[in-house]
């Protein structure tokens, strides 16, 4: 078996603690590893590392391999240019499957986003699946849902038994409280989980019936020769879900019901669902101080949060944005998120704190013409070797020790130190050393942002 896990998207409905250049599948919330991680170590249980395979956008891939990387060698990851939603990712990702493998696999398709303790169990049910899937059929895999959820879309199953599963009827959109719990009522609705299995001629077969825009344009891909997925040849494809593009269309759908524990982390609701609760239903997280308060979710990542008398209240603290609303609004906030992105508010995009593979850093302040920021690299760790044509930087050594590379020569720096990179000037900042370093960083110029950066060597594989 293959795996491919879909690790795109940008978290619209955590903001803003998730943004779109480091979405929820990247952020550890409350585990020590990120829902990324935790995802390929419930596969790894099953399937063989090296035949698990991520395919994530581009603006996620160093960050992507930067997290696998830590907890398995070579970790393969696929990278799309733009985004185009789950039906040319999985159709892409099945044809690099086969034509890399020489072979035709049962494929597990899952996404990155979720919350699954019980791996023993989340294993005997891809088991049962499996099944189903080598008899010829599409399996999606259903959760029993145990209140009327309004943020999920419902699959419909017949009577039919397939093995331990069941003939798909229909899928149904995202329904109102009162259409949700008609459903729960009727007993054949199941929560559409979006994890997938299939053998993959099974799926190169249907998507050529149901999606040929997709299929045809499979041959401009030759996996054989390089893992890179063309700009020019993806652009042409359209933008659909899976979901529309075969699964609502084929006569081949089985579902299994999913027997272990299952959550979404789509919304701020769903992780107070998952979290430990005090003795008035409260969660809180971070620095935060109550009084008299029920039912409600406090987050604070960087500043004292006080709170009196909320009730059903979701209120989460970042360094840069707050944001409240009532517990049954949550669905609601991706509203606020794509108004941000419409207005051009970087709020949407990035955190004041931004991860790289190499460390992250901090902006400190900001102004016409200037830029601040506070640089960690980890020991060890480097940025790539680069220049800009519109700004130069100033950077200053707080602790550690930097190794600067300026125009080919190597400077040493110590706290106090600092150095000058002009304009054009090709350089690159390394802490070759086992402390961590943090430096500040001026810059000024008339164009400040992180697509001014040329790369010439870069250890991340982002040249």
């Amino acid at each position: 078996m293959y795996g491919l896990i879909l690790a795109g998207g940008s978290g619209s409905r955590l903001w803003p603690l998730s943004r779109e250049l480091y979405p929820k599948q990247l952020l550890n919330i409350q585990t020590t590893e990120s829902l990324l991680q935790s995802t390929f170590l419930r596969l790894k249980e099953y399937i063989k590392p090296s035949d698990i395979i991520s395919m994530t956008g581009v603006k996620h891939l160093s960050n992507v391999k930067y997290q696998l990387s830590s907890i398995a060698e070579n970790p393969v990851v696929l990278s799309e240019p733009i985004s185009k939603n789950t039906a040319p990712a999985i159709i892409l990702g099945t044809k690099y499957i086969t034509e890399t493998s020489k072979t035709d696999p049962i494929i597990l398709v899952v996404p990155s986003d979720h919350k699954i303790k019980d791996t023993k169990l989340f294993i005997e049910t891809v088991k049962a699946g499996e099944k189903i899937a080598e008899q010829g059929y599409i399996v999606t895999f259903g959760i029993k849902p145990s209140y009327p959820e309004t943020g999920y879309g419902y699959i419909n199953t017949s009577d039919t038994k397939i093995s331990d599963g069941f003939k798909v009827n229909k899928f149904v959109e995202k329904p109102d409280e009162k259409t949700a719990e008609k459903y729960i009522a009727d007993g054949n609705y199941y929560w559409n989980s979006g994890i997938f299995m299939f053998k993959a001629s099974v799926l190169l077969e249907e998507a050529s019936k149901y999606a040929p825009d997709i299929f045809e344009k499979l041959k401009n891909f030759d996996f054989t020769k390089s893992s890179e997925i063309p700009f020019t040849e993806f652009d042409k494809m359209p933008s659909i879900s899976i979901d529309y593009a075969i699964m609502e269309k084929s006569d081949k759908i089985a579902l299994v019901q999913l027997k272990s524990d299952w959550n979404d982390l789509g919304s701020w609701k769903s992780i107070y669902d998952v979290s430990k609760k005090d003795e008035n239903g409260n969660v809180k997280i971070g620095h935060v101080i109550d009084e008299g308060s029920k039912n409600s979710f406090v987050y604070s990542s960087s500043k004292l949060v006080a709170t009196i008398g909320l009730e059903d209240i979701i209120l989460v603290e970042t360094e840069d944005a707050i944001l409240a609303c009532k517990a049954d609004k949550t669905q609601d906030v991706k509203k606020i998120f794509d108004t941000l992105k419409k207005q051009n508010d970087t709020t949407h995009k990035v955190h004041k704190t931004v991860y790289r593979p190499w460390g992250y850093y901090t902006v400190l302040g900001e102004g016409k013409g200037f830029l601040t920021k506070m640089i960690h690299v980890n020991p060890g760790q480097k940025l790539s070797v680069q220049s800009h044509n519109h700004r130069s930087e100033h950077w200053v050594v707080l602790e550690g020790k930097a190794k600067v590379v300026l125009e080919g020569e190597d400077y040493i720096l110590s706290p106090g130190h600092s150095v000058d990179i002009p304009v054009k000037a090709i350089h690159s900042l390394q802490n070759p050393y086992d402390e961590d370093l943090k430096i500040v960083e001026v810059q000024k110029g008339d164009l400040l942002i992180e697509e001014d950066i040329i790369r010439y060597e870069d250890m991340y594989g982002r040249v």
